[in-house]
């Protein structure tokens, strides 16, 4: 069976960074929008595309901490914070309506943000919080933003894991009410970030803008909040005393290099709803080992519109029903 989950042959690799990738690369008159760009990956994310010329947008549940952390970008104009709450539609719809009030057109859209192995959370009208987070309201912004992504004509990029290779969309209980368990709702929502673009780029083709979805590889960044001491020691990530000893964990300059060639590579002219690691597009891959590539699961066309309907009949948002019209305005 062939498939488009191939490498391309870029030229850069596991340990290249945000800042290399981006060499040569003007971004001066871009837009980005860059959830979660005010931490870990996102923040070197943030600093990558405004050094290379773009106006970057940083949406923020914490708009005072997220404003003190890219302030540290240090003589770097053209970073803005704004308040966003992914797990709250209502703070997903006000951000949209203050962006498209604005007139701006996005260039770059990179949904960086996220919860990892959280305690059983509920969200809104009783949601699974880190699939409410992870994907719906990612789902939500991106469909709300579409006519400023749909005039820039450019890239929407999904940031998953290879946590994906965990489990499928658990369609009988997506939001795991019969039986919490931290890691299997962290590994559906990764999938769904993947299914998410690969749908999305079937939706948004036709109108220049192509979406890609990616696994940034190992890192320590806050995102091991929720996760207690002795189990990154037990899964030999940290020593004792909090060192890193993984070998093949990456700094947050290299875990933030994938998600900026995806949304600036020229030899991602032309492409589309791939899953990318390591600045290049991941082989297919099949079973739940580790290892790398992508697990048909997270790329099947068909599972990927079933959860865009899911999506769309949870949130009452799809820019593509009737045209281009927002639903249930």
């Amino acid at each position: 069976m062939t498939t488009a989950q191939q490498s391309i042959g870029s030229g850069f690799g596991a340990r290249s960074t945000a800042r290399e990738v981006l060499r040569g690369i003007d971004l001066t008159g871009k837009l980005a929008i860059v959830t979660g760009g005010y931490s870990g990956l996102g923040l070197e994310t943030t600093r990558a595309l405004a050094e290379a010329g773009a106006r970057v947008v940083v949406p923020a549940r914490r708009p005072e901490h997220a404003a003190e952390a890219v302030a540290g970008i240090a003589g770097i104009a053209g970073v803005e914070v704004d308040a966003l709450d992914l797990a709250d539609l209502g703070s997903v719809r006000d951000f949209a309506e203050r962006f498209l009030g604005s007139g701006r057109d996005v260039h770059i859209m990179i949904n960086s943000a996220a919860v990892m192995a959280a305690p059983e959370t509920r969200v809104g009208p009783g949601w699974e919080l880190q699939f409410a987070t992870n994907h719906l309201g990612h789902y939500a912004l991106v469909n709300r933003l579409w006519p400023a992504i749909r005039r820039g004509g450019g890239r929407v990029v999904s940031v998953s894991s290879n946590a994906h290779r965990m489990t499928g969309i658990r369609w009988d209980d997506v939001h795991l009410t019969t039986g919490y368990e931290k890691w299997l709702a962290y590994g559906q929502a990764k999938t769904a970030n993947v299914l998410f673009a690969v749908h999305l780029d079937r939706l948004a083709a036709p109108y220049g803008v192509r979406a890609f979805a990616l696994h940034p590889g190992g890192i320590l960044t806050p995102l091991q909040r929720h996760l207690p001491k002795a189990e990154m020691v037990a899964a030999g990530w940290i020593d004792e005393d909090g060192n890193q000893v993984a070998d093949s964990f990456k700094t947050p300059e290299q875990g933030a290099s994938t998600q900026v060639w995806a949304a600036t590579s020229p030899r991602l002219d032309g492409l589309g709803g791939l899953y990318l690691e390591d600045c290049d597009v991941a082989p297919q891959a099949d079973g739940t080992a580790p290892g790398p590539g992508v697990r048909p699961h997270a790329t099947d066309p068909d599972e990927a519109a079933r959860l865009w309907h899911l999506s769309a009949e949870l949130t009452g948002v799809n820019a593509f029903s009737h045209g281009e019209k927002i639903a249930n305005e």
